[in-house]
């Protein structure tokens, strides 16, 4: 869709001007396409909702494809883990989309929610009800949702500030060291635009560390902290380093060929990426929670089968020292 700006919005603000344009879209709406990277503004590098316009400005903008106004309650099992008058704790499992989208307008948490829950927020926009970050569709693992909009900007706001702790566990290919730093922008791949992409146009900051590390011939299992909470985040960072999560067909995690005592992990429908701990502070007593959720039956069949010891190490979170612990794998390399 393309739009050129007339001379009466001259200066104006890009999402005003495109939420005045374009019917059924709110400035929420338009701001969160605008960061998802699915607006153009030729003459800008990086675009952003407080953009300025000048008159005859052609901008490209593309809508996704129309969903249903108000998802509806569905009566979806969910294990919701912790409750109180301000928010829900959750471990969504893999497989279950969010919220709806396009190709994605029931069977999502959202839809599950509004089952479970009568006093979701609205500040979310009526497709995202209470939800104030995600998880993607094939990642397991613990997630937070406000109850009542003061609940949700508190909670955005923790996320924005980055005062949110997240850990999650991955398998990966090859010999990734505990204490690895990756930080590199990323954004919407500028040519296959459902993939994000360290090679992006229009990049965000988005840093991910490596907290724990245990290896087996060909593998590591990670316990990853990320201080950013990008679309993709982990996913990306680990490929662009040469190490992709094992499953993940969208990011070079699918390996056709493998060694006999691995194969188990051919059997994987999905990344081995799980949300395994989340600590933030309770929006109204300003109590420090923390929620930790294990790994899913396929994830842990799936190590179990591969190294039984390295489940039990994860299990105890056994605690190495990091240099003693580099010198050794170091040592098996050689």
């Amino acid at each position: 869709m393309l739009i050129t700006v007339l001379p009466e919005h001259e200066g104006l603000r890009l999402d005003r001007v495109l939420a005045s344009e374009i019917a059924g879209y709110s400035r929420s709406h338009i701001q969160r396409l605008i960061e998802e990277g699915q607006v153009n503004v030729p003459r800008v590098k990086v675009v952003k909702a407080n953009t300025t316009v000048r008159d005859g400005d052609i901008i490209s903008i593309t809508l996704p494809e129309p969903v249903a106004a108000t998802p509806v309650a569905e009566a979806i099992p969910i294990e919701i883990i912790y409750q109180d008058p301000d928010v829900i704790v959750l471990n969504k499992p893999a497989g279950m989309v969010v919220h709806p989208g396009a190709g994605h307008d029931h069977g999502t948490l959202v839809n599950a929610l509004l089952h479970h829950v009568t006093d979701l927020s609205g500040i979310g926009g009526e497709l995202r009800p209470g939800i104030v970050h995600r998880l993607d569709k094939g990642t397991s693992g613990v997630m937070v949702v406000a109850k009542h909009d003061r609940a949700h900007q508190e909670l955005g706001r923790q996320f924005h500030d980055r005062e949110v702790e997240k850990e999650y566990v991955a398998l990966v290919w090859g010999l990734v060291h505990q204490r690895k730093r990756i930080d590199m922008p990323i954004g919407r791949d500028p040519v296959h635009r459902e993939k994000i992409s360290t090679r992006a146009r229009r990049a965000r900051s988005a840093v991910t560390r490596v907290t724990w590390a245990r290896h087996v011939p060909g593998l590591s299992l990670l316990r990853i902290a990320i201080q950013t909470g990008r679309t993709h985040q982990i996913r990306v960072h680990l490929n662009a380093i040469g190490h992709p999560i094992v499953g993940d067909s969208l990011y070079g995690g699918i390996h056709r060929r493998v060694p006999q005592d691995l194969r188990a992990i051919q059997r994987l429908s999905r990344p081995f990426l799980h949300a395994e701990r989340l600590a933030f502070v309770q929006p109204t007593t300003g109590e420090s929670l923390e929620f930790k959720v294990p790994l899913p039956e396929d994830l842990r069949s799936t190590l179990d089968a591969v190294e039984p010891m390295l489940l039990k190490m994860l299990e105890n979170r056994e605690l190495v020292d990091d240099d003693e612990a580099d010198a050794k794998e170091d040592e098996r390399e050689d």
